[in-house]
């Protein structure tokens, strides 16, 4: 599943709207997934896989295992 066990940031939903001549013509429904990565994480000094977004893993909100 597309969660952030950092952040909770998990999918989003809304509509996809299709525009013809400047009007909104039709909606579909649409769901938008977290950019989520299964990294090597060190807390409390252990090696622990992690789903993390990338927004957390750019604001160094974790420390990557090498």
């Amino acid at each position: 599943m597309a969660k952030c066990e950092i952040c909770n940031k998990s999918n989003l939903k809304g509509h996809k709207i299709s525009i013809t001549r400047s009007q909104v013509s039709r909606r579909a429904k649409k769901t938008w997934k977290a950019n989520v990565k299964k990294i090597k994480v060190i807390i409390n000094g252990t090696i622990k896989k992690m789903n993390v977004c990338t927004k957390c893993m750019r604001s160094k909100k974790i420390k990557r295992a090498a």
